[in-house]
């Protein structure tokens, strides 16, 4: 029997998601593990004299939500300026944006989370921008981070008059040589980015830390971070030595075609670099971009006749990665949208397997998969990827008309976000935000995934109805599934020696109906057995 716990819950329903004991009424945790469930009486004789007691009554416990795909320090950096999110037509996208160039006086105007029908089409859109900002530099990027706009004086700033040759696939639009304002990839973006005023190192330390306070009053318990760097790694340190990290994270480190040998090899080494609640030992690389703007890579010419290929321009560069950082123990996610992507990653994973021999527990998987040709779907399974996926991104799918499903075409919808089949299928889908590409919210994703449609409005038609995930199941994606991502065998249920990461709703998110769970309160958020949220 264990000794006196820290902390203690009695009087709740608890959803262990542990087979051996699927519902309980408290739990005991020390040392920041769970060391005892079952009912209230038992959990009562662990009480001692520095316990806390919460009083559960009328809550539902679960294991701590984890989003499986997110991005709080570069989404940090990233959504800087006005939020672009609400306009919905060039003269809303404007006013906001003349609004918060008042507000930055002289200097640089910036924006995020553009809707891409927002503003017409795209090579008319960047001087909509320019117009709106009175000629100043800004910089304005779309929901999804994989294109911007920029105005001829932030491109001058950035010393871009031109086409520049990037390692991948990233390009600055030009029309006659010269730029237009698009810039479509991370490398192209960045280059205009870097010549704009960065926040101060205060500054960027407080906008993680008020991402970090949303997300656990969302009841998130930890995140799969996808935007890692050695810095960040750092960052992460500084937070926890502080006491001011408050969600459990996964760290990959970004691996882009052009990143030398030398290079990886320094990532290589900082493999076991951890603390209490990070850790690296994983690697993120990119095989696509997105469908709206014609750079996912699809098994053929997109719904808008344009030729898709992959992020890198020597596919065995990318294959040859995937074997080195699997042979040095790290887990790789690959971000692949479309058919061919996911194929590619799925054979080059098979391939590193059979070279360096397999090693269950440490699973690689795909981010997105937003489409998947029929013979790809059981792979998973087979061959223990893990699928990452997030089901608020068919909030676009599911408007008739919206440049992600024209890219998309009328022959893909059927293959489009496969949550149902890859599930009947035999795999586990981990489920997630992309945040700030949607919502952080996982009671919304637990929604959508059981809707697939926008929740509250049951008038609407789901895209895609037989892809559906039940109630349960939609738990087991921000539980289960993102702990099996992470190779952690000791998260995602509520079970003695496991970590003590929880979250307690108002109400059971299983029982609610879809439509009313986005309002279902959070109670509660623990992690490591510390409280960093309770509703007020």
């Amino acid at each position: 029997m264990p000794g006196s716990a820290d902390v203690a819950i009695t009087g709740a329903r608890i959803r262990t998601l542990d087979p051996a004991l699927p519902v309980a009424s408290a739990v005991a945790i020390a040392d920041g593990r769970i060391v005892a469930t079952g009912d209230d009486a038992e959990i009562r004789a662990l009480r001692g004299p520095r316990t806390e007691l919460i009083d559960g009554a009328g809550l539902v416990v679960v294991p701590g939500l984890v989003d499986s795909h997110v991005h709080p320090f570069e989404g940090a950096d990233d959504t800087l300026g006005v939020d672009l999110s609400p306009a919905r037509t060039p003269k809303e996208v404007q006013a906001l944006l003349a609004a918060e160039r008042e507000r930055a006086g002289g200097g640089w105007v910036r924006g995020h989370t553009l809707d891409y029908d927002a503003l017409g089409p795209l090579d008319a859109a960047a001087a909509l921008v320019t117009e709106a900002v009175g000629g100043q530099p800004a910089l304005v990027t779309f929901y999804d981070l994989h294109t911007a706009l920029a105005t001829p004086a932030a491109l001058a700033a950035a010393g871009v008059d031109g086409p520049r040759a990037f390692a991948d696939t990233s390009e600055i639009v030009c029309r006659d040589g010269a730029p237009t304002g698009e810039l479509r990839e991370a490398s192209a973006i960045a280059l205009v980015a870097a010549a704009a005023p960065a926040p101060s190192a205060r500054e960027r330390r407080a906008r993680v830390e008020a991402v970090l306070a949303r997300m656990n009053a969302l009841g998130l318990t930890g995140a799969q971070t996808m935007d890692g760097t050695p810095a960040t790694l750092d960052r992460c340190a500084e937070l926890e030595a502080d006491g001011a990290l408050t969600l459990r994270l996964d760290v990959p480190f970004v691996v882009e075609p052009g990143t030398t040998a030398a290079e990886q090899a320094a990532l290589v080494a900082l493999r076991d670099r951890r603390g209490e609640l990070w850790r690296a030992g994983m690697v993120k690389l990119f095989l696509d971009g997105v469908i709206e703007t014609g750079t996912a890579w699809l098994d053929g010419p997109d719904g808008l006749g344009r030729t898709t290929r992959s992020f890198w321009p020597v596919l065995d560069d990318y294959r040859a990665a995937i074997a080195r950082f699997d042979g040095a123990g790290f887990r790789c996610a690959t971000h692949a949208v479309g058919e061919l992507a996911v194929r590619a990653a799925l054979d080059a994973y098979r391939d590193a397997a059979a070279a360096n021999g397999a090693r269950p527990g440490r699973p690689h998987r795909i981010e997105h998969v937003e489409t998947l040709l029929d013979d790809d779907v059981g792979r998973f399974a087979r061959e223990g990827v893990t699928v990452a996926q997030q089901p608020l991104h068919l909030r676009w799918g599911h408007r008739a008309e919206d440049p992600w499903r024209a890219g998309l075409g009328p022959a893909r919808e059927r293959r489009a976000f496969r949550l149902g089949d890859l599930a009947r299928a035999g795999a586990l889908p981990a489920l997630g935000s992309d945040w700030p590409v949607a919502s952080a919210d996982p009671r919304l994703g637990m929604a959508w995934a059981r809707l697939r449609r926008p929740p509250g409005r049951p008038q609407e038609p789901a895209f895609g109805a037989e892809q559906r995930l039940g109630a349960e199941q939609a738990l087991l994606g921000y539980t289960v599934a993102p702990a099996l991502a992470a190779g952690r065998g000791d998260a995602g249920r509520v079970r003695v020696g496991f970590l003590a990461d929880l979250t307690a709703f108002a109400g059971d998110p299983v029982a609610c109906d879809a439509d009313e769970l986005p309002e279902l309160p959070v109670a509660l958020t623990i992690v490591g057995g510390r409280v960093v949220h309770r509703a007020g």
